[in-house]
């Protein structure tokens, strides 16, 4: 089995259906299973791709338990050498992920690649971040990208090869299985925002390399998860941040940020 390719839905009946489409319709070539994890949607999600997409493996979650223990569900039981998480907003072009399996094939020290995500008008988006520190919570993220944009890149740059990054944007990410039978699954304790980012951070901390792929390009239908309920997201991203520095800044850090965000 070449990719385990997992979905998270919550409540996104219609773009998931889009989704399934796209991979149905792009990934010829390569073996594949794929796994949707519904997390207790009431839109009909699961029902339509049972009858629409009757090869998909469906694990109906009763209730909302978060993007991380859903993952975590797909990938106890995923065959793949590769897993490629998935969001349900995202849309696969020609190519794109036959592109990513070939470049972590041949970068046999990459644990985790994700592509240059784009808006239906070709616009890019931020595809990977930095790891948050004092300096990128706390000043303007603007500012350090245009004064030292080696340490802070972001897609006001144009990359024509493959960079090693921090962290990538999790919409479309491919993840080595080795690699995380090394380091282990998404953490729990993360339940909607950052947990890639801290996978990434665990990633790199094991030796593993993480890569922005700038030459495959995927259709990113970004927040419409995170729209249902704003507020309930920005307070969850809070959470999360804070999290991530609890558990990678330290407590000197972390107490900083709370003091600078109050």
């Amino acid at each position: 089995m070449d990719v385990s390719i997992i979905i998270v839905n919550w409540n996104t009946r219609e773009l998931l259906l889009n989704c399934l489409s796209s991979v149905l319709a792009t990934t010829s070539g390569l073996a594949i299973e794929t796994i949707v994890v519904d997390n207790g949607s009431q839109d009909g999600s699961s029902e339509a791709v049972r009858k629409e997409f009757p090869a998909v493996t469906i694990i109906q979650n009763d209730r909302n338990r978060g993007f991380a223990r859903a993952n975590n569900q797909a990938l106890a039981g995923a065959a793949g050498r590769y897993f490629l998480l998935l969001n349900s907003d995202a849309v696969l072009t020609e190519g794109s992920l036959q592109g990513l399996v070939s470049f972590m094939d041949r970068t046999p020290d990459a644990g985790v690649a994700a592509c240059q995500y784009i808006d239906t008008d070709g616009s890019r988006q931020n595809s990977f971040d930095n790891f948050p520190t004092l300096a990128t919570e706390l000043f303007n993220k603007t500012i350090l990208k245009f004064l030292f944009p080696a340490r802070y890149p972001g897609k006001r740059r144009i990359y024509r090869e493959p960079v090693e990054v921090d962290s990538v944007i999790g919409a479309c990410m491919l993840v080595r299985a080795e690699a995380v039978r090394t380091v282990g699954v998404l953490d729990e304790d993360y339940f909607f925002f950052l947990e890639e980012t801290d996978w990434c951070y665990r990633m790199r901390r094991a030796g593993w390399r993480v890569y922005h792929l700038p030459g495959i390009r995927v259709y990113h239908l970004q927040g419409k998860s995170k729209e249902k309920s704003p507020v309930n997201a920005w307070i969850e991203y809070y959470r999360s941040l804070y999290l991530f520095f609890k558990k990678n800044r330290g407590g000197f850090s972390y107490y900083v940020l709370r003091a600078g965000k109050a």
